[in-house]
């Protein structure tokens, strides 16, 4: 509050005025002394109310329409990085992102064009702007946006430092080796950023309470597992550190083959491979359905004399999992999709 009565040059004339003014200027001075009075409800500076709320701290509001004075400390692959709270314009280049986004109706201003999944965007909110491709940005497009933020994940990583150049730029890709705790700190940090934790935290407790519900029944020794992706005529097996690795990690169902080498496409396999591993479960992604390829999918792929000698395919055994699981993996909606998926199989397990 301004104390002018206080100044040098009040002070020198103070005893020359009459008793009214200085008996006004006394009151006027008790005013003052009160509202700086370790008593006032606003004994803290307004300033320090602002700085790195936690997420348990930040309130959650309708959209991000306009950037809070408000900053907080956002986990990512490059380190923690302090941003404006509700940054917008908000560009998002990764599709596990934009899923979390649309669960917590988050308004995403850009995003790649020519999405497939139709699980990306929030349908309260405003169509976003095409600006690139998930592996190539639209550079004229975003300085013209003008973001206020950008959040990549793992396909559009090594464009990262080009990013940087045009906005503040989170690289927010999921941890394949521990898929579900980097979701969840991912859709834990989103909820932070965009003072949406509360919201955030009820969607992870449906993915908590549906990946309890689904481990009730595949923990039942209810056999061996093999996840396998098939591209065309292509054929790769997944391990437990790989995007798919939740299968094995966070559901518990055994391997059918232990030594699956760690690579990010896959190991290659074979028809015989499957035969001789013989999984109980087959858990199967259909990449070229996914990208929107024309051509033979999965089912029709391994329909095959060899692979009809698992145990899998004779006790109709065989998972299907979503597009998401290819292109969103560990996104709100893919954990959702595909834990639903596989708890109905072994509901249903003969």
């Amino acid at each position: 509050m301004p104390t002018p009565l206080l100044s040098s040059r009040s002070t020198a004339s103070f005893f020359k005025r009459p008793l009214l003014i200085a008996a006004m200027t006394a009151l006027l001075a008790t005013v003052v002394a009160g509202c700086s009075s370790p008593e006032s409800n606003d004994s803290e500076p307004a300033d320090a109310k602002t700085e790195n709320p936690t997420a348990d701290e930040s309130q959650n509001v309708a959209n991000n329409d306009a950037v809070s004075a408000d900053k907080i400390m956002v986990n990512t692959v490059k380190g923690d990085v302090e941003l404006a709270m509700n940054p917008s314009p908000l560009v998002v280049y990764d599709m596990t992102l934009m899923q979390d986004l649309a669960a917590l109706d988050v308004a995403v201003d850009g995003m790649p064009g020519g999405l497939l999944l139709k699980n990306l965007h929030s349908e309260t909110q405003p169509d976003p702007k095409s600006v690139g491709t998930v592996f190539e940005p639209d550079l004229e497009a975003l300085n013209a946006m003008q973001p206020q933020a950008i959040l990549v994940g793992s396909r559009m990583a090594e464009k990262y430092d080009e990013l940087s150049s045009i906005a503040p730029t989170l690289d927010m890709s999921i941890d394949t080796a521990n898929i579900y705790e980097s979701s969840k700190q991912r859709l834990h940090d989103l909820g932070a950023l965009f003072g949406k934790s509360d919201q955030a935290a009820k969607l992870q407790q449906n993915i908590d309470g549906l990946i309890t519900e689904t481990k009730n029944l595949t923990k039942e020794n209810k056999g061996t597992g093999l996840v396998v992706m098939v591209n065309g005529n292509k054929m790769s097996a997944y391990g437990d550190k790989s995007r798919y690795g939740f299968i094995h990690t966070v559901l518990g169902v055994p391997m059918a083959d232990d030594k699956i080498a760690d690579a990010p496409h896959g190991q290659p396999i074979s028809f015989e491979y499957i035969q001789k591993a013989n999984p109980d479960w087959l858990f199967v992604i259909d990449r070229s359905a996914a990208i929107g390829e024309d051509g033979i999918g999965a089912k029709a792929v391994l329909d095959n004399p060899l692979v009809a000698q698992s145990n899998a395919w004779s006790k109709q055994q065989v998972v299907y999992l979503s597009p998401d699981s290819y292109l969103a993996f560990g996104g709100y909606y893919q954990w959702m999709q595909d834990l639903t998926t596989i708890k109905d199989a072994f509901t249903n397990a003969k």
